[in-house]
């Protein structure tokens, strides 16, 4: 398994739009595009640095994943997505290693990319997502 990048740093907020304004008119950073994403009940907004994104999360629906989180450990640094080849490959790599995973199959998320989130229970806490970006590029 080859890690190319940290894809994206997510930080799950009530309401980002505070957030979106730090990012985009004190420090200079243009928002490159915002989705909803309704299978996860949740509005991302991805701001780039570097090869990196920032993506902010707010969710609409109380029980969703980012509202979850919020309600637990408050706003702020959610998860790290690592961006790989082959996302398929890399989760067979790595349930031999004894990660396990929060879905048996990947999902689409930000940006049409594959996704899957490693169960934190073995990853020392941390909540990790691996991205393989589409082959066509971002939708």
């Amino acid at each position: 398994m080859k890690i190319k990048r940290i894809e994206h740093i997510a930080i799950a907020l009530k309401n980002m739009d505070a957030v979106k304004d730090v990012l985009a008119n004190k420090l200079g950073i243009a928002m490159e595009y915002e989705e909803h994403l309704p299978a996860h009940a949740t509005t991302l907004a991805m701001f780039p640095v570097g090869e990196t994104y920032l993506e902010l999360l707010q969710s609409d629906k109380a029980d969703s994943g980012t509202n979850k989180w919020i309600a637990a450990r408050g706003e702020g640094l959610f998860h790290i997505c690592l961006e790989v080849d082959d996302i398929d490959g890399s989760m067979q790599e790595l349930r031999q290693k004894g990660i396990r995973f929060e879905t048996e199959q990947p999902l689409i998320g930000h940006g049409n990319c594959r996704i899957v989130f490693m169960d934190p229970a073995t990853t020392g806490g941390l909540v990790i997502e691996l991205a393989e970006q589409p082959k066509g590029g971002h939708a």
